[in-house]
């Protein structure tokens, strides 16, 4: 075995001592930290996060800082040497490797093994042979994938997490089509998990935190894939898992969603509501002094509200909305940011500006927006840069300026070809095709049309 797969399995083996769960590692951590904070053993506020303990786990784990170092050291009673962590200078403290952890107990229903909904399941999906997703997971008796009283530990839920992590890259380059099928039934295995398998109380809670969450995520991607009747049925039980739970990132997350989707239904005044909803919910983001959410949500919650405004008409709610966006956007990112935040990046939030201008009637200063945002936005965000180009195209038709609208079309056309199949773009896209068709003796738009209707044929 390598060393730095040596070094990878010594920290994470320690963790499965104790046995804990990336985010609950993090929180007794941090419930350590802030203990020796006040008795005097800190100097300053010291916080991790389940992204860093992800990182520490990973193949080449960078070196705890020294704040960090001492709350691991004292939590584990190791020195870093003996937590499989390569310090920059040799010390003495390095050790000999641990050895690989065991592979499951002979009768052991492993998850890896194959029972998980993966990549076998999000190719189909993708390519369309999978069925059609069916009754929603809570509907049906639990499926029997497996024997009943499987036994689920730290290793099978945080493989349940990987795999619902797979599914949210999936839909930020491709959309939500193409992993709906796939987070159905990977929601249907946790469920089937919760009610048929064995675990401990404390597994228990995480299987049931993890059931939360892919129900908001199954909500989003039905959004995207505009089955919007079944993303608000998956976004009310996710709400609703999240407020029995006393959830509020959760709860956060999924208002968030529901805003947006208000939106798009026509219902600006009901995404003001969830925006403000959300915003409370932010602000009790943790139970401990001076939590409420990193900046990163407080600048998605934001700009949620500033596009409900926007669409309302109200324009100074509007701006004093998207001043506190950037505002809270400018603090940057931090290690207690959810994952379900990192597509907030500054082309997307360039983006989701430009998008409630043009909802505003500004078309002009959407125009400007958009086009930046194309410009800067990652490929691993190809569905939202599609979202950033077909808007633009709007916008541009709009301003009277329709090569630039005909370009943009393209643009988001190419994207499309590549595999983007977020259904809200093609929809734009189908909306664009009709509103080009005044200018029909344009070779350029004839051209685009042509091509648009090659989606539909």
């Amino acid at each position: 075995m390598r060393e730095g797969e040596d070094e990878k399995w010594s920290f994470r083996r320690a963790r499965q001592d104790v046995h804990l769960t990336q985010e609950g590692l993090a929180e007794k951590l941090s419930d350590l930290a802030e203990a020796m904070r006040r008795d005097g053993r800190l100097s300053r506020d010291v916080r991790f996060s389940a992204r860093q303990i992800r990182r520490w786990e990973s193949a080449d784990p960078p070196y705890p800082r020294p704040a960090h170092r001492t709350v691991l050291q004292e939590y584990f009673n190791r020195t870093p040497g003996q937590l499989g962590f390569a310090s920059p200078v040799p010390s003495p403290d390095r050790t000999a490797a641990v050895p690989a952890p065991p592979t499951p107990p002979a009768g052991r229903h492993d998850l890896r093994a194959g029972a998980l909904p993966g990549g076998e399941a999000v190719a189909a999906a993708a390519t369309g042979t999978g069925g059609g997703p069916g009754p929603l997971p809570w509907t049906v008796p639990a499926l029997s994938r497996g024997p009943r009283g499987s036994k689920v530990g730290i290793d099978e839920v945080e493989l349940l997490k990987a795999t619902a992590r797979d599914h949210d890259a999936i839909d930020q380059r491709l959309g939500g089509e193409v992993v709906w099928r796939s987070a159905h039934a990977h929601l249907g295995l946790v469920r089937h998990l919760c009610e048929q398998g064995s675990y401990s109380d404390a597994i228990g809670e995480e299987l049931t935190l993890v059931a939360g969450r892919l129900t908001t995520s199954l909500g989003w991607y039905g959004y995207d894939a505009d089955r919007q009747a079944e993303a608000r049925i998956c976004l009310s039980e996710g709400l609703n898992a999240a407020m029995l739970r006393g959830d509020a990132a959760l709860a956060t997350r999924t208002l968030t969603i529901l805003a947006r989707q208000a939106i798009d239904l026509g219902a600006p005044r009901e995404a003001v509501r969830f925006a403000r909803s959300a915003h409370q919910r932010a602000l009790a983001w943790r139970s401990r002094p001076r939590a409420k959410a990193p900046p990163r949500v407080m600048a998605l919650v934001a700009i949620r509200e500033a596009h409900g405004h926007a669409a309302t008409g109200d324009g100074p709610a509007f701006e004093s909305a998207v001043t506190r966006a950037w505002t809270a956007f400018a603090r940057g990112t931090t290690d207690d940011d959810p994952s379900w935040v990192a597509f907030l990046n500054e082309a997307e939030l360039t983006c989701l500006e430009g998008m409630a201008r043009a909802d505003a009637r500004q078309h002009d200063r959407a125009v400007r927006l958009l086009e930046r945002a194309g410009r800067i936005q990652s490929a691993r965000f190809a569905r939202n840069r599609g979202m950033s180009l077909v808007r633009l195209a709007d916008a541009t038709l709009a301003c009277g300026r329709v090569d630039h609208a005909v370009a943009a079309g393209q643009e988001t056309l190419n994207l499309v070809d590549l595999g983007l199949s977020s259904a809200r773009v093609l929809r734009r896209l189908t909306s664009l095709a009709r509103d080009l068709a005044p200018y029909a003796d344009s070779v350029p738009v004839r051209d685009l049309r042509a091509r648009l209707a090659g989606l539909t044929a």
